[in-house]
């Protein structure tokens, strides 16, 4: 039995508080605002804080990051361990690190890939930026969550990965979003497309778990464009830290960032389908 504090009760917190609390975790949570159906709840970041000294953060971005992080500051000792698994910016991730340093406690940058499903199941894969010895002393927490554990480097390398990753992910939805278009202009099925797809060395699990459901545009969150969107902005932020220009992604931020507007935000980013729904349906 582990005992930790989950922070941010959204898609992914909320479904890994239940399945760790299935387990026999001793599990106590805290959500902006408040949620009902868990055995424990805290009333502040602070009390959360109290109650474990392990810390695990499902927060949506670096502000509610930076927010949480100051209401529970005074409650920090040396003893806790805190499991940022929050997307967010480099920057934010090298000031929430300084600040634990100057508390004495520890700061791992755990970022993870999976939505929905895969946390109702436990089944995330982390990216951890921390030090050998930290996430050997972690992973039997780590594990209670997830399928795999991939060591990426010194704090700050699981947040670089992840951001690349979620790049690559909205570009290749973007073009299956293209593909689609065209196939169903021309009268071809979108199970003709799939089947396509999974006889070319482009085959992915993300094409065929999207496709179908854009098909249909079921655009059930499990992965919101807002999120998407926002993860684009930090990985054009991080490329412009080392002066590359990556002319595809800024493309399809700009893409996501409409839809939003246009009132998309929290829809699946696979509504970047919708983008071409008017043409593909005549």
């Amino acid at each position: 039995m582990h005992q930790v504090s989950i922070l941010g009760l959204g898609i992914i917190g909320s479904r890994i508080a239940r399945h760790m609390i299935s387990l026999g975790d001793d599990v106590t949570v805290w959500n902006r605002t408040p949620r009902e159906g868990y055995p424990r709840t805290a009333a502040s970041p602070a009390d959360a804080v109290r109650a474990s000294r392990i810390i695990q953060i499902y927060l949506k971005d670096r502000d509610a990051c930076l927010e949480v992080f100051e209401q529970m500051r005074g409650a920090l000792t040396p003893e806790h361990v805190i499991l940022n698994h929050s997307t967010i910016d480099l920057a934010t991730v090298d000031k929430l690190s300084l600040m634990c340093s100057g508390i004495g406690c520890t700061y791992v940058d755990c970022p993870f890939t999976g939505s929905r499903m895969p946390a109702e199941k436990g089944e995330l894969v982390y990216y951890a930026g921390t030090d050998s010895s930290t996430l050997e002393r972690m992973r039997p927490v780590l594990e209670h969550s997830s399928k795999d554990i991939l060591h990426a480097g010194g704090v700050g390398a699981g947040t670089v990965v992840k951001l690349v990753t979620n790049m690559i992910s909205a570009t290749m939805v973007q073009s299956l979003s293209e593909a689609l278009a065209i196939t169903q202009a021309y009268g071809i099925s979108p199970q003709l497309l799939g089947q396509a797809i999974s006889r070319n060395v482009i085959a992915s699990p993300l094409a065929a778990f999207k496709l179908p459901l854009m098909a249909e545009r079921d655009f059930s969150t499990h992965f919101s464009l807002d999120n998407m969107r926002k993860d684009g902005v930090y990985a054009q932020e991080l490329a412009a830290e080392k002066g590359i220009q990556p002319p595809v992604a800024a493309l399809v931020s700009s893409i996501m960032d409409r839809l939003c507007r246009e009132g998309h935000a929290e829809e699946d980013f696979g509504c970047l389908a919708e983008q071409f729904d008017n043409r593909s349906r005549r």
